[in-house]
């Protein structure tokens, strides 16, 4: 499991260099055609690549220091690293949606001209950078936080491109270029959408939410249907990063089989059936917390399927 996980880690990297070079080619572009044809969807869209750039900068931080190692002090290495990184990138979107929010109110009173034929065609260019980028990030970015936030970033860019795509058109054919500041404010609710998600997924992580793919109703019960758990107290079930998910609890034991028996069942079922890699279980023989009872002099922890709990008593 973790050998995956670094593998994992090793493929978004290179994703994300790859999405970082397109990225500074479209900013690049757009920028340039926005200022020289005074579109306000195409700064819009630029100051969106901007934000991507520092999204994917700061997802390449974060995986390259996920991958250090675990000291003594930091006995998680620093798996979080990632997580921190997507939260940054969500208040730098919340930053984006704020700025693309007041150049549209600027603009609709008085719309400018807007040179709508090299507007498109700028338009065009970064629609098919951004969906390039999406399509390098789409496999990498169910297996790691950071990754999903710079495609989050990239598919907001996408959907602006073609927003600015749209808008180019209309003005071309109409001539209404009330269209460029409209279809700004929806490439701005966009990335503000966009921020949102980051930030609800990269806090839960951070207030040690249960992942919501786990039902910790259910864990409970087939912990408490394993033979030989007579019962169980102080649940927990958390992320540490993406692909990592642990648990800890007490499990009181019937004395009916052996404690290392009792345990690896535990362990396989949870990997197996809740894939819930980091495991941590203290048995007691009798409820510890009831003042009577004691417990087993030592917790037994078990990191991964691989690892099976040594015998303690």
């Amino acid at each position: 499991m973790i050998d995956q996980l670094s593998a994992d880690r090793q493929a978004g990297q290179r994703a994300l260099g790859l999405a970082f070079v397109l990225a500074a080619a479209v900013l690049a572009l757009e920028l340039v055609g926005g200022v020289l044809t005074n579109s306000l969807a195409l700064i819009a869209d630029a100051g969106h690549v901007l934000s991507d750039l520092l999204a994917v900068s700061l997802a390449i931080g974060a995986l390259w220091m996920a991958r250090r190692p675990a000291s003594g002090r930091q006995s998680f290495g620093y798996q979080r690293a990632e997580v921190l990184a997507t939260a940054a990138n969500g208040g730098v979107l919340l930053l984006v949606a704020a700025y693309v929010f007041w150049q549209a109110a600027r603009r609709f009173g008085d719309p400018p001209q807007v040179e709508s034929a090299p507007m498109l065609a700028v338009a065009g260019a970064g629609l098919l950078a951004n969906a390039a980028s999406a399509l390098l990030l789409f496999p990498q970015q169910k297996r790691s936080m950071s990754v999903r936030g710079a495609f989050y970033h990239v598919v907001g860019d996408l959907l602006g491109s073609i927003g600015a795509v749209a808008a180019g058109v209309l003005m071309l054919a109409t001539g209404w270029f009330l269209a460029d500041p409209l279809i700004g404010v929806l490439i701005g609710l966009l990335v503000l959408a966009g921020a949102a998600r980051l930030l609800r997924e990269s806090l839960a992580v951070l207030l040690e939410v249960t992942p919501g793919h786990i039902d910790p109703r259910a864990v409970e019960s087939a912990l408490l249907a394993t033979a030989g758990v007579a019962g169980l107290h102080d649940l927990h079930i958390w992320t540490v990063t993406s692909g990592l998910v642990a648990l800890s609890c007490h499990c009181e034991l019937a004395g009916t089989r052996e404690t290392d028996e009792v345990l690896a069942d535990l362990c396989d079922m949870l990997h197996d059936r809740f894939e819930i890699q980091h495991v941590t279980i203290q048995p007691e023989v009798t409820p510890l917390h009831g003042g009577e009872g004691h417990s087993l002099p030592r917790c037994t922890s078990v990191l991964g399927h691989e690892h099976r709990p040594s015998r303690v008593g």
